[in-house]
């Protein structure tokens, strides 16, 4: 970040997960024996007679020699044993496999687990706040990271600050478990990528999902198909038919899916929130191009305010130039179809002074944005 740079500091107790690769043999053929950590496979060749000693000191050189690996790895009798470099919970989403194609040998994987400990985003969070970040990629997917990253939202881009941000997350697991997440957040300024089966950690699927979002310099253009070209190809019975795709949408969960080319696509980019402050469904903040497009009009109408009235008095005359004005920033971002009926609605476009603070000049500005085409209905009638 500009002016310097945060860590975070590991959390008290916290435990490292740990998964284990446990190899049998000796081997009676020459073949490869192939272990994948998260997204990098390792490769080691294996000679006919090689006990699995030998074939385990050979893995281990292979994790040795790749230091940008989440893990380190200890070997005893056969037993590799790999330890996340970081201690936590985040640990626990290495994914972890192997195979081999050496004839008498075979490998059993114990899954990485363990791990425990959360990560405090809030001293981060705190020494960003003043760097004007529009999208915040979130490291961890744990409620109570996600929580800090809410309070975080909502402070900077409240009418104090103005500084309108959103925060991205990944998830891999289950649905269930990324709706229960979702539900107790629900939040319309974060939004939680869904890559079912990912070998990718959480947090590299929400930086890929992230710099999509990025890459649209249009707010209100909706994210359908839009391909995330570093994330992985999942096993197909880890695809998400529509039925759990609507299931997702209709929960706060943005799913992704494979799209032609074995390309890794965005099905339709929503937030957490779901539901108003009495728990009745709500939709109002459901795409995430509404909180966007509802940013980039107040930062438009912001700026055209600083801009033609830097050092202005507050008279009579000023509530119907500045009323003008913001017309004019409507009417322009009408232009580009990023709000639409403005002159509809031009009655509830109002500048007044404030009726108790003498330099204020209170204004509401209607702002019907412009929705995304998501959904396609037609009826086939027969005619014979």
């Amino acid at each position: 970040m500009a002016g310097g740079s945060s860590t975070i500091a590991e959390p008290a107790g916290a435990v490292a997960a740990t998964g284990k690769v446990t190899i049998t043999g000796p081997a009676t053929g020459n073949g490869t024996l192939s272990i994948y950590i998260g997204d990098t496979r390792l490769d080691v060749a294996v000679a006919s007679g090689d006990a699995v000693d030998i074939i385990a000191t050979g893995l281990m050189a292979a994790v040795a020699a790749s230091p940008d690996l989440p893990v380190t790895v200890t070997s005893a009798q056969g037993v590799l044993t790999f330890t996340a470099k970081t201690k936590g919970i985040d640990g626990n989403d290495i994914s972890l496999r192997a195979i081999t194609g050496a004839a008498g040998t075979t490998v059993a994987v114990t899954a990485m687990a363990g791990g425990s400990g959360n990560y405090d985003l809030a001293p981060v969070l705190a020494a960003a706040f003043a760097g004007g970040h529009n999208i915040v990629v979130s490291p961890y997917n744990d409620q109570p990271s996600l929580t800090t990253l809410r309070s975080h939202l909502t402070n900077v881009s409240g009418p104090l600050e103005q500084r309108g941000a959103i925060g991205v997350a990944g998830w891999k697991k289950s649905l269930s478990s990324a709706i229960t997440l979702a539900e107790s957040l629900n939040e319309g300024r974060i939004t939680l990528g869904w890559h079912n089966g990912s070998v990718k950690l959480p947090c590299e699927i929400a930086a890929s999902y992230a710099a999509v979002i990025a890459s649209e310099e249009d707010p209100a253009r909706p994210l359908n198909t839009l391909a995330m070209d570093a994330l992985d190809v999942t096993a197909m019975e880890n695809w998400p038919g529509r039925t759990e795709q609507e299931n997702a949408l209709h929960n706060g969960v943005t799913p992704f899916e494979i799209g032609p080319g074995d390309k890794v696509q965005i099905v339709r980019a929503i937030t957490t929130y779901t539901r108003n402050a009495e728990g009745v469904d709500d939709v109002a903040l459901l795409d995430l191009t509404t909180i966007r497009t509802l940013d980039y009009v107040r930062k438009s109408c912001r700026e055209r305010i600083s801009l033609r009235f830097p050092r202005d008095k507050l008279s009579t005359r000023t509530p119907p130039k500045v009323e003008s004005e913001l017309l004019d920033v409507l009417l322009k971002l009408e232009e580009l179809e990023i709000v639409e009926n403005v002159m509809a609605n031009r009655a509830d476009l109002i500048a007044e002074k404030d009726s108790q603070d003498a330099n204020r000049l209170n204004a509401r500005i209607p702002a019907d944005v412009v929705n995304g085409l998501h959904v396609f209905a037609g009826r086939i009638d027969l005619y014979l």
